[in-house]
């Protein structure tokens, strides 16, 4: 039998070894560690008998501060619907034509305006500003992707993870002594915080570049830029006997597989195991029979269960458990669909997800409001880019399957979102839905009939595929306004808008035929992330969705321009030439502005930004080479994805949409603008930092303008 003494020690160890980093698929811009689910449910139980003690004395406080809270704002109850890239042209269109009957009572009875987008109008820079009421330059976040100018290469903007500053080594393990390094990239104070600080409840569903979740007196499901098990932003599989279509997958990974009879034997393959010295990728043995008969297959993971899989059909949530040294789990939830069960079998996989039942890693504030959400409505989709495009791009789904599955994510977020009203009649609740940016994105062309797209493949679902994405909206907006009180207050607003997407243009390539980017020699071309890329002879490059930034002495490792005149003088040449890029000879302009930092910046953190912003013409963007820091080829190209549409333009052509059951008191309202106005109907006074201001007088009244809604 152990001594106490070593059992303490070895039960500390294994504590260590559980909460050691796995940082798996590292794709641009993505790592990854994961805590221990064990020592993270550990401390959860001591804090949940700590609370469940002290819950009648904090039960009692909050009744007390409560009610002094909610006697200072004309307002109890704020609820923010976030339409991730709501268009106004097609709102507006849409409700003239009668097809969205609760948004035009609310814009009849409220107000609506067209919202001011951040530059660039990117999710997650735009709805940080939302969540901060500060201009990009004071919360931090510039792009997806940043840029480590020691290395040329691009970061996640959002979050850094580390390893932790002390290990040991035991044999071909890696023990961590120190826990691993979770850290949001994002700065300033999200407005719920002070919201929380002065007694206002708030639940936070999913809004982006809140992973890690904030810590604040409120409930929080992290959104946008949370990773999946692999540490990417979201990496499929795709399973098929057709070796044709086995070929490098953008988001994805494509498994060519054998058939022995009925019987299929491959592997799903998981994050990587960082208690070793050398990491390996963890590979779960999949075991797939073929039952025509039946119409389907088997499915069995090693360890797990066998279930039955019927054709062109989504399996539910299934955990997955992937096991790294010294006994630690790592768990995780993905949905199968088998597309062909022949003559060519061919499957896809979600990219594995954190299982919100029993989390690998925190993604909710407090840790246990995840776990809470699943026990309730059942395990659901954590992965921030939820919806998945690439598959859809790649053919590993088709429209039909990615429609039934971008619905079904929906559906979950509604339930989550009806929890959050029934428990917060007073505070704030929101949620961003990215349905309706996933959705544009993956069906704008059908809107465009010029699109290369169309060209490349015809359409094969409804033409009225964005018009039926409206109304379903229109419908969700009508059943949350027809919940609301007396004291309640409801905004309906987007980030940004969507134009259609026909042609990319690569920055590099632009530079590298003007003289500004330099190749080693013999090289007229380079690969992803800028392989054989000449850095003492490069003056600019271009990073990110928009984002240039010249080389500059001091600040990049190998830089060649000067600080001061000589970088002013390049940015205005470069941005002088850039607005004379045509497409073809005499045809439109391909950027329409170019933002220079010091111009539209103020911020302290003003210098981690791209030097200049590019701002696109309609129907351009960054092409898919110039996004990833490839140079060469056509520097103006067709786009024939199924991505078709994009907001990644000049901030000026894609407004967002307001709709609010209040009379605002502005009619050119920014995104900024949202936080001071919340606080202030709570009666809270924003903080100076802020860059917004409040669209309502400080006594505004609930009434007139609540909506009953007419929910179908």
């Amino acid at each position: 039998m152990m001594k106490p003494g070593r059992l303490v020690a070895a039960t500390l160890l294994v504590i260590c070894a559980l909460a050691a980093p796995l940082p798996a698929y590292i794709g641009p811009g993505a790592g990854f560690a994961f805590l221990s689910s064990f020592l993270v449910f550990f401390l959860t139980f001591l804090l949940a008998v700590f609370s469940l003690i002290a819950w009648p004395f904090r039960f009692l406080w909050r009744a007390v501060r409560g009610q002094r809270a909610y006697r200072k704002g004309p307002i109890e109850q704020v609820v923010v619907l976030g339409l991730d890239g709501m268009e106004p042209t097609l709102a507006e269109k849409f409700m003239a034509e009668g097809k969205l009957p609760n948004l035009a009572r609310l814009r009849k009875e409220g107000s609506y305006a067209r919202l001011r987008t951040t530059t660039p109008a990117i999710s997650p820079v735009a709805w940080s500003s939302f969540t901060t009421g500060t201009e990009p330059s004071k919360h931090n976040i510039f792009d997806f992707l940043s840029r480590d100018p020691r290395t040329y290469l691009p970061d996640l903007s959002s979050a850094r993870i580390g390893r932790p500053k002390r290990t040991l080594a035991l044999g071909r393990y890696l023990i961590p002594l120190s826990k691993p390094e979770i850290r949001g990239m994002r700065k300033s104070v999200p407005f719920w915080k002070i919201l929380g600080d002065k007694g206002i409840a708030s639940t936070i569903l999913r809004v982006p570049v809140t992973f890690p979740p904030d810590k604040f007196k409120g409930h929080m499901l992290s959104g946008m830029c949370a990773p999946d098990l692999k540490g990417s932003q979201g990496t499929f599989a795709f399973f098929t006997e057709d070796a044709e279509m086995v070929r490098r997958h953008e988001g994805g990974v494509a498994v060519l597989v054998q058939r022995q009879g009925d019987v299929i034997r491959t592997e799903l393959s998981g994050p990587e195991d960082s208690l070793l010295r050398r990491p390996v990728e963890i590979r779960l043995p999949l075991t797939i029979t073929i039952d025509a008969k039946a119409g389907g297959a088997w499915l069995a993971l090693k360890g797990h269960p066998w279930f039955f899989l019927r054709e062109k059909t989504f399996s539910p949530w299934t955990p997955v458990v992937f096991k790294a040294g010294l006994g630690a789990k790592i768990r995780g939830t993905c949905r199968f669909r088998i597309a062909s069960l022949g003559p060519k079998f061919q499957m896809y996989a979600t990219p594995l997800n954190i299982d919100p039942d029993k989390p690998a890693l925190p993604i909710s504030q407090p840790f246990i409001y995840a776990v809470y959400l699943a026990k309730l409505l059942g395990r659901y989709i954590t992965l921030g880019e939820a919806n998945d495009t690439w598959a859809l791009n790649e053919g590993a789904l088709d429209e039909a399957a990615f429609l039934e599955l971008t619905y079904a994510n929906h559906a979950e977020w509604e339930g989550m979102l009806q929890n959050a009203l029934a428990k917060t009649p007073r505070g704030l609740v929101a949620i961003v839905f990215e349905t309706t940016d996933s959705i544009q994105h993956m069906f704008f062309r059908y809107l465009d009939k010029a699109h290369p797209a169309l060209r490349a493949a015809p359409a094969r679902m409804s033409p009225a595929v964005i018009e039926d994405l409206y109304k379903k909206m229109d419908d969700l907006v009508g059943r949350v306004a027809a919940g609301l009180g007396p004291k309640g207050a409801l905004f309906v607003m987007s980030d940004h808008g969507f134009k259609s997407f026909r042609r990319g243009v690569n920055l590099n390539a632009w530079l590298h035929q003007n003289g500004y980017l330099s190749l080693v020699e013999g090289r007229t071309a380079s690969g992803e992330w800028f392989k054989d890329v000449d850095w003492d002879r490069t003056r600019a490059y271009g990073l990110g969705l928009g984002g240039l930034y010249l080389n500059l002495k001091g600040r990049e490792a190998r830089g060649t321009v000067a600080p001061g005149e000589e970088a002013k003088a390049l940015k205005a040449e470069i941005s002088r030439k850039l607005l004379a890029l045509k497409d073809v000879a005499n045809g439109p302009a391909a950027v329409t502005h170019v933002y220079d930092r010091d111009a539209v910046y103020a911020g302290p953190y003003k210098d981690n930004a791209p030097d200049l912003i590019i701002g696109y013409n309609e129907g351009y963007r960054a092409s898919w080479d110039g996004v990833t820091g490839v140079v060469g080829g056509a520097v103006i190209e067709d786009n024939p994805k199924a991505w078709s549409g994009d907001h990644c333009i000049d901030p000026a052509l894609v407004p967002g949409v307001l709709f609010s059951s209040l009379k605002l008191k502005r009619t050119d309202p920014s995104i900024m603008d949202v936080a001071p106005t919340v606080l202030e109907l709570f009666g809270i006074a924003p903080p100076p930092h802020m860059d917004g201001r409040s669209l309502v007088d400080a006594g505004t009244p609930a009434g007139p303008a609540q909506v009953k809604g007419q929910g179908r």
